[in-house]
């Protein structure tokens, strides 16, 4: 994330987190620091795990001092360590304690699904199969867990509703058929738009290649029912497996040859890595 992604895309978001922390003041800050000082805080980690959200991290304490300054010793997409210093942040002692658990909690949420999808992916690595998030994030928190998702490994998929065609079981349903569902989108979608459909069985598969859909999900079908699926398919749509995607199973999949593997769990199921601001000094 550079300067101006954050400014365009970010700061209300944080602005919004810290707003949540701070409805009015920070009672415990303003109680024992009585008149402006700087000083500075370290950053641990506690466990090992795939470091990711630094630029947010800083940001975080860039908005509520803007004369702030955060040193790293690791950066975005690094392992790190038990016991390892990640950065020290100097400013404002009031912002470094006002903002922490802010800072933290983005951190924290984003270097999890980070390690989490670094585990993920490394089982795929020497593969053709990309591993891909989906839709299940956090209101509010999709920038910085597809981001994450980036930073440990994985891919995209689409961002958003406006970001693509997916017709999924209640679209099809409201549009009466598989065929009719990728007719009707074919009419509507820009010609720039791929056409992804989900399918739950070998019938509906055949229906949506006869339809020319460009992308077919193979949604919670059994390992067989996709073998077939993809010598059906036989390359003629670009193929993505999802539905109960677990680090037992994954490789399993991607031996199938299917083209994308998607899991909600890289950003619904992911824990934390454990970090801590530590060591706060007055200057």
């Amino acid at each position: 994330m550079n300067e101006i992604s954050m400014k365009i895309n970010c700061d209300e978001l944080i602005l919004m987190a810290l707003k949540e922390d701070i409805s009015s003041e920070d009672v415990s800050t303003n109680a024992v620091i009585k008149e402006a000082a700087q000083g500075s805080a370290q950053l641990l980690c506690k466990e090992d795990g795939i470091i990711a959200g630094l630029p947010v991290f800083e940001r975080v304490f860039s908005i509520l001092d803007k004369n702030s300054k955060v040193e790293f010793m690791a950066s975005d997409g690094d392992a790190v360590k038990n016991g390892q210093l990640i950065a020290t942040v100097n400013g404002d002692v009031s912002a470094i304690l006002s903002g922490e658990r802010t800072a933290l909690n983005y951190l924290q949420r984003m270097s999890g699904i980070a390690t989490y999808t670094r585990s993920m992916a490394d089982i795929l690595r020497g593969t053709e199969t990309k591993l891909l998030d989906t839709r299940k994030t956090t209101p509010n928190m999709r920038i910085f867990e597809k981001y994450a998702v980036k930073v440990g490994g994985g891919n995209n998929h689409r961002y958003n509703l406006s970001d693509g065609v997916m017709l999924k079981d209640n679209h099809i349903n409201a549009a009466g058929g598989v065929a009719e569902a990728v007719k009707m989108a074919r009419d509507y979608a820009p010609f720039v738009r791929k056409i992804e459909i989900e399918v739950e069985n070998l019938e509906m598969l055949r229906e949506a290649l006869d339809a020319g859909a460009d992308i077919i999900m193979l949604d919670n079908m059994s390992i067989e029912e996709m073998k077939t699926a993809v010598k059906i398919i036989d390359g003629r749509a670009e193929t993505e497996c999802s539905g109960n995607v677990t680090y037992e199973n994954l490789k399993a999949l991607a031996d199938i040859g299917v083209d994308y593997i998607s899991s909600g769990a890289l950003t619904h199921s992911a824990p934390i890595l454990d970090l801590s601001l530590k060591n706060l000094k007055v200057l």
